[in-house]
Protein backbone atom coordinates (compact mmCIF):
# COMPACT_ATOMS: atom_id res chain seq x y z
CA UNK A 1 0.00 0.00 0.00
CA UNK A 2 1.46 3.54 -0.94
CA UNK A 3 2.29 5.42 2.32
CA UNK A 4 0.20 8.28 2.78
CA UNK A 5 1.62 12.05 2.42
CA UNK A 6 2.75 13.57 5.70
CA UNK A 7 1.04 16.48 7.40
CA UNK A 8 3.55 19.00 6.22
CA UNK A 9 3.94 21.25 9.84
CA UNK A 10 0.91 19.07 11.13
CA UNK A 11 -1.37 21.19 9.29
CA UNK A 12 -4.44 19.16 9.10
CA UNK A 13 -3.58 18.55 12.64
CA UNK A 14 -3.85 22.40 13.98
CA UNK A 15 -6.61 23.20 12.09
CA UNK A 16 -8.73 19.82 13.31
CA UNK A 17 -7.66 21.48 17.03
CA UNK A 18 -8.97 25.02 15.77
CA UNK A 19 -11.93 24.02 14.48
CA UNK A 20 -12.64 21.55 17.65
CA UNK A 21 -11.72 24.92 19.59
CA UNK A 22 -14.13 26.76 17.54
CA UNK A 23 -16.78 24.32 18.68
CA UNK A 24 -16.90 24.88 22.05
CA UNK A 25 -15.23 28.39 22.70
CA UNK A 26 -18.54 30.45 21.97
CA UNK A 27 -20.94 28.11 23.93
CA UNK A 28 -18.23 28.73 26.95
CA UNK A 29 -17.96 31.68 26.50
CA UNK A 30 -21.51 32.48 26.99
CA UNK A 31 -22.20 30.21 29.82
CA UNK A 32 -19.71 32.24 31.40
CA UNK A 33 -21.04 35.42 30.68
CA UNK A 34 -24.44 34.08 33.16
CA UNK A 35 -24.17 36.56 35.59
CA UNK A 36 -24.28 39.40 32.61
CA UNK A 37 -27.36 37.66 31.33
CA UNK A 38 -29.36 37.82 34.61
CA UNK A 39 -28.48 40.92 35.38
CA UNK A 40 -30.63 42.13 32.13
CA UNK A 41 -33.22 40.37 33.54
CA UNK A 42 -33.31 42.71 36.96
CA UNK A 43 -36.22 45.03 36.92
CA UNK A 44 -35.66 48.72 36.90
CA UNK A 45 -34.14 50.32 39.72
CA UNK A 46 -31.74 53.07 40.40
CA UNK A 47 -30.50 52.21 43.95
CA UNK A 48 -29.17 49.04 43.16
CA UNK A 49 -26.03 47.56 43.37
CA UNK A 50 -25.13 45.93 39.92
CA UNK A 51 -25.10 41.99 40.81
CA UNK A 52 -21.53 40.43 40.35
CA UNK A 53 -20.10 43.83 41.40
CA UNK A 54 -18.12 42.53 44.77
CA UNK A 55 -16.05 45.64 44.62
CA UNK A 56 -18.49 48.39 44.88
CA UNK A 57 -20.59 46.06 46.72
CA UNK A 58 -17.96 45.96 49.68
CA UNK A 59 -17.58 49.62 49.44
CA UNK A 60 -20.97 50.55 50.50
CA UNK A 61 -21.21 47.54 52.99
CA UNK A 62 -18.01 49.43 54.85
CA UNK A 63 -19.42 52.93 54.34
CA UNK A 64 -22.41 52.25 56.05
CA UNK A 65 -20.38 49.78 58.52
CA UNK A 66 -22.81 47.89 58.58
CA UNK A 67 -22.11 43.86 57.65
CA UNK A 68 -21.93 42.16 54.79
CA UNK A 69 -24.71 39.83 55.39
CA UNK A 70 -27.30 42.69 56.18
CA UNK A 71 -25.98 44.45 53.02
CA UNK A 72 -27.37 41.31 51.53
CA UNK A 73 -30.59 41.55 52.71
CA UNK A 74 -31.08 45.12 51.18
CA UNK A 75 -30.43 44.09 47.48
CA UNK A 76 -33.51 43.19 45.90
CA UNK A 77 -35.09 39.98 45.50
CA UNK A 78 -34.57 38.11 42.47
CA UNK A 79 -36.92 38.47 39.44
CA UNK A 80 -38.89 35.07 38.16
CA UNK A 81 -37.12 35.91 35.23
CA UNK A 82 -33.86 35.73 36.79
CA UNK A 83 -34.47 33.07 38.88
CA UNK A 84 -35.61 30.56 36.21
CA UNK A 85 -32.99 31.49 33.68
CA UNK A 86 -30.35 28.83 34.50
CA UNK A 87 -33.02 25.91 34.77
CA UNK A 88 -34.82 27.11 31.23
CA UNK A 89 -31.07 28.16 29.58
CA UNK A 90 -29.97 24.10 30.22
CA UNK A 91 -32.89 23.26 28.92
CA UNK A 92 -33.13 25.26 25.65
CA UNK A 93 -28.99 23.92 25.40
CA UNK A 94 -29.46 20.32 25.95
CA UNK A 95 -32.24 19.66 23.90
CA UNK A 96 -31.51 21.05 20.86
CA UNK A 97 -28.14 19.82 20.83
CA UNK A 98 -29.22 16.15 21.51
CA UNK A 99 -31.88 16.43 18.70
CA UNK A 100 -29.88 17.46 16.38
CA UNK A 101 -26.79 15.59 16.68
CA UNK A 102 -29.12 12.84 16.27
CA UNK A 103 -30.67 14.09 13.07
CA UNK A 104 -26.76 14.81 12.26
CA UNK A 105 -26.50 11.01 11.39
CA UNK A 106 -28.68 11.07 9.02
CA UNK A 107 -28.72 14.70 7.73
CA UNK A 108 -25.09 13.84 6.56
CA UNK A 109 -25.93 11.20 4.17
CA UNK A 110 -28.04 14.54 2.34
CA UNK A 111 -25.99 17.42 3.09
CA UNK A 112 -22.85 18.13 1.72
CA UNK A 113 -19.84 18.70 4.64
CA UNK A 114 -19.05 22.18 3.57
CA UNK A 115 -22.66 23.12 3.78
CA UNK A 116 -22.95 21.58 7.40
CA UNK A 117 -19.72 22.17 9.18
CA UNK A 118 -19.32 25.57 7.15
CA UNK A 119 -22.41 26.85 7.10
CA UNK A 120 -22.72 25.72 11.27
CA UNK A 121 -19.75 28.35 11.55
CA UNK A 122 -21.17 30.63 9.73
CA UNK A 123 -24.56 30.57 11.43
CA UNK A 124 -22.94 30.89 14.98
CA UNK A 125 -20.93 33.46 14.12
CA UNK A 126 -24.11 35.52 12.79
CA UNK A 127 -25.56 34.80 16.18
CA UNK A 128 -22.63 36.21 18.28
CA UNK A 129 -22.47 39.15 16.31
CA UNK A 130 -25.95 40.04 17.17
CA UNK A 131 -25.17 39.10 20.94
CA UNK A 132 -22.57 41.54 20.98
CA UNK A 133 -24.41 44.43 19.26
CA UNK A 134 -27.81 42.95 21.81
CA UNK A 135 -25.20 44.24 24.46
CA UNK A 136 -25.43 47.94 23.32
CA UNK A 137 -29.38 47.88 23.44
CA UNK A 138 -31.57 48.18 25.79
CA UNK A 139 -34.51 45.48 26.16
CA UNK A 140 -37.74 44.91 27.94
CA UNK A 141 -36.59 41.65 30.90
CA UNK A 142 -39.06 39.19 29.18
CA UNK A 143 -37.92 40.58 25.35
CA UNK A 144 -34.22 40.08 26.33
CA UNK A 145 -34.94 36.76 27.96
CA UNK A 146 -37.12 35.66 24.82
CA UNK A 147 -34.24 36.51 22.78
CA UNK A 148 -31.73 35.01 25.00
CA UNK A 149 -33.25 31.73 24.67
CA UNK A 150 -33.93 31.45 21.28
CA UNK A 151 -30.03 32.54 20.20
CA UNK A 152 -29.34 29.44 22.71
CA UNK A 153 -31.85 27.06 21.05
CA UNK A 154 -29.77 28.19 17.48
CA UNK A 155 -26.35 27.95 19.08
CA UNK A 156 -26.86 24.20 20.08
CA UNK A 157 -28.30 23.21 17.48
CA UNK A 158 -26.08 24.29 14.28
CA UNK A 159 -23.18 23.30 17.41
CA UNK A 160 -24.53 19.69 17.14
CA UNK A 161 -24.33 19.71 13.57
CA UNK A 162 -21.33 20.70 13.24
CA UNK A 163 -19.58 18.54 16.40
CA UNK A 164 -21.11 15.81 14.63
CA UNK A 165 -19.83 16.45 11.09
CA UNK A 166 -16.15 17.06 13.12
CA UNK A 167 -16.34 13.92 14.59
CA UNK A 168 -17.60 12.23 11.13
CA UNK A 169 -14.76 13.75 9.21
CA UNK A 170 -12.32 13.48 11.67
CA UNK A 171 -13.46 9.22 11.59
CA UNK A 172 -11.87 9.09 8.14
CA UNK A 173 -8.65 9.63 9.45
CA UNK A 174 -6.13 8.05 11.41
CA UNK A 175 -7.24 7.25 14.90
CA UNK A 176 -5.15 10.26 16.61
CA UNK A 177 -6.44 12.83 14.03
CA UNK A 178 -9.58 12.79 16.69
CA UNK A 179 -7.66 13.74 19.26
CA UNK A 180 -7.49 17.52 18.06
CA UNK A 181 -10.77 17.74 17.76
CA UNK A 182 -11.30 16.75 21.48
CA UNK A 183 -8.11 18.82 22.70
CA UNK A 184 -9.52 21.93 21.23
CA UNK A 185 -13.19 21.31 22.86
CA UNK A 186 -11.07 21.10 25.87
CA UNK A 187 -8.87 24.23 25.36
CA UNK A 188 -12.27 25.87 24.85
CA UNK A 189 -12.92 25.33 28.20
CA UNK A 190 -10.02 26.74 29.69
CA UNK A 191 -9.56 29.81 28.23
CA UNK A 192 -13.25 30.80 29.16
CA UNK A 193 -12.56 29.59 32.79
CA UNK A 194 -9.06 32.32 32.82
CA UNK A 195 -10.95 34.77 30.92
CA UNK A 196 -13.47 34.50 33.59
CA UNK A 197 -10.75 34.78 36.52
CA UNK A 198 -9.41 37.83 34.70
CA UNK A 199 -12.31 39.44 34.51
CA UNK A 200 -12.76 38.51 38.71
CA UNK A 201 -9.40 39.84 39.26
CA UNK A 202 -10.13 43.49 37.27
CA UNK A 203 -13.14 44.26 38.50
CA UNK A 204 -14.39 45.28 35.18
CA UNK A 205 -18.46 45.66 34.57
CA UNK A 206 -20.38 43.05 33.26
CA UNK A 207 -21.42 45.00 30.17
CA UNK A 208 -17.95 45.18 29.07
CA UNK A 209 -16.65 41.98 29.89
CA UNK A 210 -20.09 40.43 28.07
CA UNK A 211 -19.19 42.59 25.52
CA UNK A 212 -15.64 41.10 24.81
CA UNK A 213 -16.62 37.88 25.24
CA UNK A 214 -19.05 37.55 22.06
CA UNK A 215 -16.30 39.65 20.09
CA UNK A 216 -13.87 37.33 20.32
CA UNK A 217 -15.94 34.26 20.49
CA UNK A 218 -17.10 35.85 17.11
CA UNK A 219 -12.71 36.19 16.08
CA UNK A 220 -12.24 32.62 17.26
CA UNK A 221 -15.17 31.28 14.94
CA UNK A 222 -14.13 33.21 11.82
CA UNK A 223 -10.33 32.26 12.08
CA UNK A 224 -11.83 28.60 12.44
CA UNK A 225 -14.21 29.13 9.36
CA UNK A 226 -11.05 29.89 7.34
CA UNK A 227 -8.91 27.07 9.04
CA UNK A 228 -11.60 24.63 6.99
CA UNK A 229 -11.45 26.77 3.64
CA UNK A 230 -8.09 26.05 3.96
CA UNK A 231 -8.32 22.60 4.97
CA UNK A 232 -9.57 21.53 1.49
CA UNK A 233 -6.39 22.69 -0.03
CA UNK A 234 -4.11 20.15 1.74
CA UNK A 235 -2.70 17.29 0.21
CA UNK A 236 -3.12 14.82 3.40
CA UNK A 237 -6.47 15.68 3.73
CA UNK A 238 -7.05 15.60 0.13
CA UNK A 239 -5.92 11.55 0.67
CA UNK A 240 -8.11 10.55 3.34
CA UNK A 241 -11.55 12.12 2.41
CA UNK A 242 -13.95 9.64 1.27
CA UNK A 243 -14.85 12.29 -1.53
CA UNK A 244 -11.68 12.29 -3.37
CA UNK A 245 -11.23 8.49 -2.70
CA UNK A 246 -14.29 8.23 -4.88
CA UNK A 247 -13.07 10.59 -7.79
CA UNK A 248 -9.94 8.87 -7.94
CA UNK A 249 -10.84 5.23 -7.79
CA UNK A 250 -10.45 4.74 -11.42
CA UNK A 251 -6.67 6.28 -11.24
CA UNK A 252 -5.66 4.62 -8.21
CA UNK A 253 -2.91 2.24 -8.41
CA UNK A 254 -2.82 -1.78 -7.30
CA UNK A 255 -1.32 -0.64 -4.01
CA UNK A 256 -4.04 1.74 -2.95
CA UNK A 257 -6.58 -1.40 -2.53
CA UNK A 258 -5.98 -1.65 1.14
CA UNK A 259 -7.46 1.45 1.46
CA UNK A 260 -9.92 2.04 -0.62
CA UNK A 261 -11.69 -1.49 -1.25
CA UNK A 262 -14.94 -0.45 0.84
CA UNK A 263 -15.16 2.64 -1.10
CA UNK A 264 -15.05 0.75 -4.36
CA UNK A 265 -17.51 -1.79 -2.77
CA UNK A 266 -20.23 0.86 -2.54
CA UNK A 267 -23.14 1.35 -4.54
CA UNK A 268 -24.27 4.72 -5.91
CA UNK A 269 -26.27 5.17 -2.78
CA UNK A 270 -23.40 4.15 -0.07
CA UNK A 271 -24.76 0.78 1.08
CA UNK A 272 -22.01 -2.10 0.23
CA UNK A 273 -23.33 -5.03 -2.03
CA UNK A 274 -26.18 -7.33 -0.40
CA UNK A 275 -26.36 -4.83 2.34
CA UNK A 276 -29.95 -3.79 3.47
CA UNK A 277 -31.31 -0.34 1.55
CA UNK A 278 -32.38 1.25 4.53
CA UNK A 279 -30.59 3.84 6.46
CA UNK A 280 -32.05 2.56 9.66
CA UNK A 281 -30.50 -1.07 9.24
CA UNK A 282 -27.21 0.58 8.06
CA UNK A 283 -27.11 2.32 11.51
CA UNK A 284 -28.43 -0.55 13.58
CA UNK A 285 -25.26 -2.07 11.79
CA UNK A 286 -22.74 0.24 12.51
CA UNK A 287 -24.24 0.91 16.12
CA UNK A 288 -23.66 -3.51 16.85
CA UNK A 289 -20.12 -2.74 16.14
CA UNK A 290 -19.44 0.23 18.39
CA UNK A 291 -22.15 -0.21 21.30
CA UNK A 292 -19.40 -0.32 24.01
CA UNK A 293 -17.55 2.49 23.44
CA UNK A 294 -20.73 4.53 22.63
CA UNK A 295 -22.16 3.62 25.69
CA UNK A 296 -18.59 4.01 27.45
CA UNK A 297 -18.83 7.93 26.25
CA UNK A 298 -22.27 8.33 27.13
CA UNK A 299 -21.26 7.02 30.80
CA UNK A 300 -18.34 9.08 30.83
CA UNK A 301 -20.16 12.80 30.31
CA UNK A 302 -23.03 11.48 32.23
CA UNK A 303 -21.15 11.00 35.47
CA UNK A 304 -19.16 14.72 34.58
CA UNK A 305 -22.25 16.68 33.86
CA UNK A 306 -24.39 15.33 36.43
CA UNK A 307 -22.05 16.29 39.76
CA UNK A 308 -20.14 19.15 37.18
CA UNK A 309 -20.20 22.24 38.23
CA UNK A 310 -23.72 21.75 40.14
CA UNK A 311 -22.35 20.00 43.00
CA UNK A 312 -18.77 21.05 42.78
CA UNK A 313 -19.38 24.61 42.21
CA UNK A 314 -21.25 24.64 45.81
CA UNK A 315 -18.49 23.40 47.22
CA UNK A 316 -16.93 26.04 49.95
CA UNK A 317 -13.14 26.43 51.44
CA UNK A 318 -12.32 25.22 54.91
CA UNK A 319 -9.13 27.01 55.14
CA UNK A 320 -9.96 30.32 53.42
CA UNK A 321 -10.93 32.55 56.50
CA UNK A 322 -10.74 36.38 55.57
CA UNK A 323 -8.29 35.60 53.07
CA UNK A 324 -8.93 36.69 49.11
CA UNK A 325 -8.86 32.42 48.59
CA UNK A 326 -12.46 32.40 49.54
CA UNK A 327 -13.37 34.50 46.56
CA UNK A 328 -11.38 32.73 44.01
CA UNK A 329 -11.52 28.96 45.59
CA UNK A 330 -14.38 28.05 43.23
CA UNK A 331 -13.26 29.81 39.91
CA UNK A 332 -9.73 28.72 40.32
CA UNK A 333 -10.20 24.99 41.87
CA UNK A 334 -13.90 24.39 40.23
CA UNK A 335 -13.45 25.48 36.66
CA UNK A 336 -10.13 26.19 35.82
CA UNK A 337 -8.43 23.31 37.19
CA UNK A 338 -11.29 21.27 36.00
CA UNK A 339 -10.77 22.80 32.41
CA UNK A 340 -7.04 22.56 32.44
CA UNK A 341 -6.67 18.57 32.89
CA UNK A 342 -9.67 17.98 31.48
CA UNK A 343 -7.59 19.46 28.35
CA UNK A 344 -4.02 17.78 29.50
CA UNK A 345 -6.58 14.29 29.53
CA UNK A 346 -8.02 14.88 26.05
CA UNK A 347 -4.35 16.20 24.70
CA UNK A 348 -2.51 12.70 25.99
CA UNK A 349 -4.13 10.79 23.35
CA UNK A 350 -2.14 12.08 21.05
CA UNK A 351 0.73 10.85 22.68
CA UNK A 352 -0.50 7.13 23.89
CA UNK A 353 -3.98 5.31 23.41
CA UNK A 354 -4.22 2.92 26.24
CA UNK A 355 -5.92 0.65 26.52
CA UNK A 356 -6.90 -0.56 23.17
CA UNK A 357 -10.03 0.19 21.05
CA UNK A 358 -10.98 -4.11 21.64
CA UNK A 359 -9.65 -3.47 25.31
CA UNK A 360 -12.21 -5.15 28.24
CA UNK A 361 -10.60 -2.75 30.23
CA UNK A 362 -11.69 0.64 29.19
CA UNK A 363 -15.24 0.23 29.68
CA UNK A 364 -14.51 -0.74 33.37
CA UNK A 365 -12.10 2.22 33.80
CA UNK A 366 -14.78 4.18 32.57
CA UNK A 367 -17.21 2.61 35.11
CA UNK A 368 -14.99 3.31 37.99
CA UNK A 369 -15.48 7.04 37.43
CA UNK A 370 -18.69 6.75 39.12
CA UNK A 371 -16.81 6.92 42.78
CA UNK A 372 -16.22 10.53 42.02
CA UNK A 373 -20.01 10.53 42.79
CA UNK A 374 -20.04 10.05 46.49
CA UNK A 375 -16.17 11.09 46.85
CA UNK A 376 -17.61 14.94 45.99
CA UNK A 377 -20.85 14.51 47.51
CA UNK A 378 -18.61 14.03 50.79
CA UNK A 379 -16.34 17.15 50.69
CA UNK A 380 -17.67 20.41 52.02
CA UNK A 381 -21.29 21.31 49.87
CA UNK A 382 -23.20 23.93 51.44
CA UNK A 383 -26.04 24.01 51.61
CA UNK A 384 -26.64 20.39 52.51
CA UNK A 385 -29.80 18.56 54.28
CA UNK A 386 -28.67 14.65 54.40
CA UNK A 387 -24.87 13.53 54.17
CA UNK A 388 -21.71 14.31 56.57
CA UNK A 389 -18.58 16.16 54.98
CA UNK A 390 -15.73 13.95 55.50
CA UNK A 391 -13.53 15.31 53.50
CA UNK A 392 -13.45 18.69 54.21
CA UNK A 393 -10.17 20.52 53.57
CA UNK A 394 -9.43 22.02 50.49
CA UNK A 395 -6.67 19.68 49.31
CA UNK A 396 -9.13 17.05 49.23
CA UNK A 397 -11.70 18.55 46.86
CA UNK A 398 -8.37 19.87 44.50
CA UNK A 399 -6.82 16.40 44.44
CA UNK A 400 -10.27 14.41 43.53
CA UNK A 401 -10.75 17.22 41.11
CA UNK A 402 -7.56 16.62 39.35
CA UNK A 403 -8.22 13.09 38.78
CA UNK A 404 -11.83 13.69 37.65
CA UNK A 405 -10.87 16.06 34.95
CA UNK A 406 -8.03 14.42 33.87
CA UNK A 407 -9.92 10.77 33.36
CA UNK A 408 -13.00 12.66 31.62
CA UNK A 409 -10.86 13.89 29.19
CA UNK A 410 -8.50 11.08 28.29
CA UNK A 411 -11.67 8.80 28.43
CA UNK A 412 -14.06 10.48 26.44
CA UNK A 413 -11.30 11.24 23.54
CA UNK A 414 -10.58 7.55 23.58
CA UNK A 415 -13.68 6.47 22.92
CA UNK A 416 -14.32 8.92 20.34
CA UNK A 417 -10.78 7.88 18.75
CA UNK A 418 -11.70 4.33 18.58
CA UNK A 419 -15.19 4.33 17.80
CA UNK A 420 -15.12 4.79 14.11
CA UNK A 421 -11.65 2.48 13.53
CA UNK A 422 -13.93 -0.83 14.99
CA UNK A 423 -16.10 0.20 11.42
CA UNK A 424 -15.41 -0.62 7.85
CA UNK A 425 -13.56 2.52 5.79
CA UNK A 426 -17.26 3.69 3.96
CA UNK A 427 -19.01 3.62 7.62
CA UNK A 428 -16.60 5.76 9.50
CA UNK A 429 -17.86 9.00 9.19
CA UNK A 430 -21.62 7.93 10.13
CA UNK A 431 -19.65 6.29 13.30
CA UNK A 432 -18.38 9.02 14.37
CA UNK A 433 -22.03 11.44 13.76
CA UNK A 434 -23.49 8.01 15.89
CA UNK A 435 -20.00 8.64 18.68
CA UNK A 436 -21.10 12.31 18.95
CA UNK A 437 -24.77 11.45 19.29
CA UNK A 438 -23.88 9.40 22.20
CA UNK A 439 -21.89 12.38 23.46
CA UNK A 440 -24.59 14.71 23.52
CA UNK A 441 -26.87 11.91 24.88
CA UNK A 442 -24.41 11.91 27.98
CA UNK A 443 -24.36 15.65 28.63
CA UNK A 444 -28.62 15.35 28.57
CA UNK A 445 -28.75 12.61 31.01
CA UNK A 446 -26.14 14.22 33.09
CA UNK A 447 -28.17 17.61 33.01
CA UNK A 448 -31.17 15.95 34.62
CA UNK A 449 -29.61 13.61 37.29
CA UNK A 450 -27.63 16.56 38.57
CA UNK A 451 -30.40 17.70 39.68
CA UNK A 452 -31.26 14.41 41.81
CA UNK A 453 -27.37 14.59 43.15
CA UNK A 454 -28.06 17.89 44.50
CA UNK A 455 -31.05 17.11 46.51
CA UNK A 456 -29.21 14.27 47.83
CA UNK A 457 -26.75 16.02 49.67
Amino acid sequence: MTSPPKDRYNGVWLIFFMLGLGTLLPWNFFMTATLYFTSRLAEPATDRIAPGDDSDFLNVSNSLNISETEMRSLEPVRTPLQSKFNNVMTLCAMLPLLIFTCLNSILHRRIPQNIRIAGSLVAIFLVFLLTAIFVKIEFSPVTFFTLTMIKIVFINSFGALLQGSLFGMAALFPASYTAPIMSGQGLAGTFAAFSMICALASGSALEDSAFGYFITACAVILLALLSYFALGKLEFYQFYTVENLKNNSVNSSPNDVELKKDLLQKGDHGAEPGASATEKQSILSILKKIWVLALSVCLVFTVTIGIFPSVTADVQSTIAGDSEWGKYFIPVSCFLLFNLFDWAGRSLTSLVMWPGKDSKLLPIMVAARLVFLPLFMLCNVMPRSYLPVYLAHDAWYICIMVFFALSNGYLASLCMCFGPKKVNVHEAETAGAIMAFFLSLGLALGAGFSFLLRILV
